[in-house]
């Protein structure tokens, strides 16, 4: 290259093309320079002093022009993940029930969402949302009101809104799980009523509502994402009407010699809970509000992901251990049971506390699908257990690992001006440990007093439980008209299981 430059510059031409192309590239550079200075002596100078005063509030609102449309578009796309969850808990529920349960299952699913989409537009959310005191909130009925943002959020109001609506119609469709198989369509959408624009919102409020009297205590009791507002709630209102109701015609708990009563498709039960594990990572980082805490966010998805990861591994190696089998069912609620428990403390923890969170889940899960059989209460889809007992399960596993390096997330990033979350095993005490249990106790209490006076208020109006006669047809026939199957696949018989369809040549399984 040396040589090619030397030998180059012995002609005149190109001596000529070097020069006047260094002289070019020269005055470019002097330019650019002269330019770069003159900016930095004018914003620097007399000129940029004159506009102190107003720069700062300009730079404000600037930002917040930015940040607020950021971060309403992610909370739109997490919304949208968390309302896509309805198709996991539809192909869940269907798949863990019996065929003749299946219609029914899809539409009290969708009837359950489109009755809390008007519900939680006018009342429901100005319960657990509107401006109040600690226990209720009273302001943006029917969303009246409403201003541009929700509160300090920073978020579009109508997409805050659809974010909690996504949130609301989750609990409501947990507690249907334990009731499958023997309620009636007109008692599911009384229950619903209650559950919807009551119960939820008003113990929300509690925790995440403006001012709640859970999250203003002196420790405030933490709920980052809602094992508590969502999956405890709802789980144990599961566990009420599931006893108002009693169990199936048939079914035989293990105590009296008899087992659960199969699911008639792992197929779709197991792509139901993949498709609830994916809307988990709307349910999750979405609930940082922020797309500014990119931090934040990484962590919440990356805890998410070892949580059930562990839950689901821990559950198909302590079922395989008992049985000698290797267990889908167990498995898919295993990692559901993960995802639930790590939705409370999935902000303040670290990766290796996320992992130990979803495999206790898993134990926590398998023992509580035990002792809900014990007590021979039927619940087909295990909704009590995961939801309800590892709801509890996370809620208090804040107190056990929050690691003290985290405080809450803001509408710019992370902000510690509040202080952290620390737990008994990170150098943090009992404090809040303590306010985790007080939490987790006031809303068991409550959800089971409130869920028992609800489910046996809908018994008494002879709507919560269809007949016997009906129950033996197959609650699809009976309630809906049809199966969700071809006649030839479906249960079409008189109700007892084996009872051949007219022209089958095998028996249906049910």
């Amino acid at each position: 290259m040396i040589r090619r430059f030397v030998e180059g510059m012995k002609q005149r031409d190109s001596r000529r093309f070097f020069f006047t192309y260094l002289a070019g590239k020269m005055v470019g550079t002097i330019a650019v320079l002269a330019v770069i200075g003159g900016l930095a002596w004018y914003f620097g100078g007399h000129a940029g002093a004159q506009e102190t005063t107003e720069t700062p509030q300009v730079a404000v609102e600037a930002l917040t022009n930015v940040i607020n449309p950021i971060n309403t578009m992610w909370v739109l796309v997490t919304a949208f993940l968390v309302f896509f969850m309805q198709a996991g808990f539809m192909m869940l529920e269907a798949g863990f029930a019996r065929t003749r349960e299946t219609t029914n299952i899809l539409l009290e699913c969708i009837a359950d969402t489109a009755l809390c989409g008007i519900l939680f537009w006018a009342v429901g959310f100005a319960f657990m949302f509107g401006t109040g005191n600690g226990w209720i909130g009273w302001t943006n009925f029917f969303l009246a009101d409403a201003p541009a943002t929700y509160g300090t959020t920073g978020v579009a109001f109508l997409a805050f809104w659809l974010f909690q609506f996504a949130f609301a119609d989750t609990c409501s469709t947990i507690t249907s799980g334990a009731m499958v198989g023997r309620t009636g369509f007109k008692g599911d959408l009384l229950y619903s009523v209650g559950v919807s624009a009551f119960i939820y919102p008003i113990i929300g409020h509690w925790i995440w509502g403006p001012g709640g009297w859970l999250a203003t205590m002196d420790t405030p009791f933490r709920d980052f994402a809602g094992s508590t507002v969502v999956h405890t709630v709802g789980g144990l209102i599961a566990l009420t009407g599931a006893i108002a109701l009693g169990p199936r015609i048939g079914r035989k708990f293990k105590r009296d010699g008899g087992a659960m009563m199969v699911g008639h498709d792992m197929t779709i039960a197991a792509v139901g809970g993949v498709i609830l594990w994916f809307g988990w990572y709307g349910f999750n980082p979405g609930s940082t509000l922020s797309a500014m805490d990119f931090e934040g966010m990484g962590r919440v998805a990356a805890n998410t992901t070892l949580a059930a990861a562990a839950g689901a591994l821990i559950a198909m190696f302590v079922v395989y251990f008992r049985t000698k089998t290797w267990d889908t069912g167990i498995t898919v609620n295993g990692f559901l049971a993960g995802l639930v428990a790590i939705t409370a403390p999935c902000y303040w923890v670290n990766p290796l506390g996320a992992v130990l969170i979803g495999g206790i889940a898993a134990i926590v899960c398998i023992l509580g699908i035990d002792f809900i059989e014990w007590l021979r209460v039927d619940d087909p889809i295990g909704a009590v257990a995961v939801h309800g007992f590892c709801g509890i399960w996370g809620t208090l596993a804040i107190g056990f690992f929050a690691t003290g390096d985290f405080g809450v997330p803001g509408p710019a990033g992370a902000d510690t001006s509040t202080g952290v979350v620390t737990g008994l095993f990170y150098g943090g005490g009992t404090d809040q440990l303590k306010a985790q249990f007080i939490g987790s106790f006031v809303v068991c209490a409550v959800t089971l007093a409130v869920g028992f006076a609800l489910m046996y208020a809908v018994k008494a109006t002879r709507t919560l439980r269809i007949s016997e006669a009906g129950e033996l047809e197959g609650i699809d026939i009976h309630e809906h008209g049809g199966s969700a199957y071809h006649p030839e696949f479906a249960f079409m018989g008189s109700g007892a299981p084996g009872t051949p369809v007219s022209g089958a040549s095998t028996p249906p399984t049910d």
